[in-house]
């Protein structure tokens, strides 16, 4: 998908110059260095791949970077404008762009975002059994403990939700699984990779896609994405009072600051979540650091 998105000579060095698998982020900022991302070290592009010097760093212009959004869209920026007002793009392979420029409000209501001056391109990996040296800790006969994942951004919270899911349909574990997909970037082959007992709402907001999925899709599991916001903490209430059972994931570096996120202490005295699974990027992203239960006693290390 990036050679429809990016400008062909950008493409080319990627392709040729670089493992382009091995990509994580792509960062494109107007009239600065072009910035990747490879198992969590970031690094410059340069004509001849990557490079640490700053003056052999290929630079991008607002142009390219509009052009790229442009592509992104399918040359049609009103039809995801929905997606532009909240600060990204997804593309059918599941690539999102991050969008950074000047967003536009009425009456307190964001409208869209013009003047874009830089593009933070993640790329999805599909890593296959990622999940499996912890998978028998999240699972007890005939349920998913309700369990977080928790990581810093970029670490792998996705790619380990994604394999998770997978690994339940390889296992025949005959859960219907209701994946609410806010971001469009969990099922991204968008072909029902995701396995045979998965359905998905795409691109909703959680208390929207938690009762609208519940009532219409009767789930054992929910399985949702970067859980933050007020909201989301009482959609998951919602849910687990209706007999669901929740796997989420959370913007976090380690246990002692997830006690302290806004919103999240009712999570916690009530013990909604029973296992936490802590991700990091000390061997490169993914690194599981830890299980822990509803006491954070750890179960694995």
């Amino acid at each position: 998908m990036l050679e429809k998105i990016l400008p062909n000579d950008l493409f080319h060095i990627l392709e040729s110059k670089v493992n382009i698998n091995s990509i994580n982020e792509i960062r494109l900022r107007a009239d600065k260095p072009i910035v990747l991302s490879i198992g969590g070290q970031r690094i410059f592009l340069g004509q001849n791949g990557v490079t640490g010097n700053l003056n052999d760093a290929l630079k991008v212009n607002k142009i390219t970077i509009e052009d790229i959004i442009f592509r992104a869209s399918e040359c049609s920026i009103y039809s995801v404008n929905e997606q532009i007002k909240r600060g990204f793009i997804v593309t059918k392979g599941g690539i999102r762009l991050g969008l950074g420029g000047d967003l536009i409000e009425e009456n307190n209501v964001i409208k869209t975002m013009t003047n874009f001056s830089s593009i933070n391109i993640r790329i999805p990996h599909e890593i296959k059994n990622c999940s499996l040296p912890v998978f028998n800790f999240l699972l007890e006969e005939g349920h998913v403990y309700n369990s977080l994942i928790i990581s810093p951004p970029g670490a792998g919270k996705t790619t380990f939700l994604r394999d998770f899911i997978v690994q339940l349909s390889d296992r025949n574990f005959a859960f219907n699984v209701l994946v609410l997909d806010e971001r469009g970037e969990l099922d991204i082959k968008k072909n029902g990779c995701l396995g045979n007992f998965v359905d998905k709402i795409s691109f909703a907001k959680k208390s929207i896609g938690f009762e609208n999925g519940i009532r219409a899709l009767s789930p054992n599991l929910i399985v949702t994405d970067e859980i933050g916001k007020e909201e989301d903490i009482e959609a998951i209430l919602y849910a687990i009072h209706c007999g669901v059972n929740i796997m989420a994931s959370i913007h976090c570096d380690n246990i002692d600051n997830l006690l302290h996120k806004p919103y999240f202490n009712k999570l916690i005295d009530e013990k909604i979540f029973t296992r936490f699974v802590l991700l990091s990027m000390r061997n490169g992203p993914g690194t599981i650091e830890g299980v822990y239960n509803e006491n954070f006693s750890r179960l694995r290390n």
